[in-house]
């Protein structure tokens, strides 16, 4: 078993709502490096995390020749890749402040061993560690094996809210988080080729279950409403219901065997009667 087999992707709030794009390859290398910031401490940006191409194979179940590929390919993208954030300003909620940077300062790839080793960039790390209120964790291997980066990105927007049961998000708003841009200006191609998709993909991959409807404001689809729990990953069975005990029909053998002097039968019945059921 990988070690990232049990790992747990721990993100700030502001960051699962942040506006960026990644492949899904560079996906896997961002969640499997983030499941290695230890959440509960400050880290610096010297830390060198790292993930091979047999680990992202193992993950997610796929063709280790492919992760190769994949690996060496996303390294050469992942330094140029930017997340755009949004946090409040001095703590007031009034002032919004938006913060543009890049995933990574430093990152390398092993060819020998099939490896890439990056650094975080430093004004990522407050949105990876150090969290005590505010932060959405998931198994890792709860997206690994989705080939959809929408599935991903979605599934944290709704792993987010894992309490409610529901989440609704203005159409607009999540475009601009999936960094969707010009495609699929319809909402019939929108909910073709990014929500069915990564709906499907959540449903068959990750530990939870989803559907979504829509509400128009007006007559134009304004906002998405999701509906999700918790698969039943083992149904119980339930037992059987147990058929009635017939009462014992004590017989006068039985009776004159058992008494005791002075008993009448009524009283050798009764007592009969309750030492068998006790």
């Amino acid at each position: 078993m990988s070690n990232l087999e049990l790992a747990q992707v721990y993100k700030s709030n502001s960051l699962v709502e942040a506006s960026y794009r990644l492949t899904v390859p560079e996906q896997r290398i961002i969640l499997a490096c983030i499941s290695q910031v230890r959440r509960n401490e400050p880290v610096t940006d010297e830390v060198m995390y790292s993930v091979s191409a047999q680990d992202i194979a193992e993950l997610a179940e796929t063709d280790p020749k492919t992760a190769y590929r994949d690996l060496q390919e996303a390294a050469l993208r992942l330094k140029r890749r930017e997340v755009r954030i949004e946090k409040e300003a001095n703590s007031n909620a009034r002032r919004k402040e938006v913060l543009i940077c890049g995933w990574v300062q430093t990152i390398k790839y092993v060819e020998s061993e099939g490896r890439i080793c990056l650094r975080f960039n430093k004004d990522m790390l407050p949105y990876l560690t150090a969290l005590t209120e505010q932060f959405t964790k998931y198994q890792l291997k709860a997206v690994a094996r989705m080939n959809s980066a929408y599935a991903i990105r979605l599934y944290e927007l709704l792993a987010q809210w894992r309490g409610t049961g529901s989440r609704e998000i203005e159409l607009a708003w999540l475009r601009e988080a999936l960094q969707v841009g010009d495609k699929y200006p319809s909402i019939k191609d929108f909910k073709k080729w990014v929500i069915d998709t990564a709906v499907a993909q959540i449903n068959q991959y990750s530990d939870i279950k989803v559907r979504y409807d829509q509400r128009k404001t007006g007559r134009t689809v304004s906002h998405i409403r999701f509906i999700f729990g918790p698969k039943q990953t083992q149904l119980e069975a339930k037992p059987k219901p147990s058929k009635p005990k017939k009462p014992h029909q004590i017989t006068r053998e039985e009776i004159e065997k058992h008494a005791r002097p002075g008993e009448s039968w009524d009283e050798v019945r009764s007592r009969l009667g309750r030492k068998a059921g006790s």
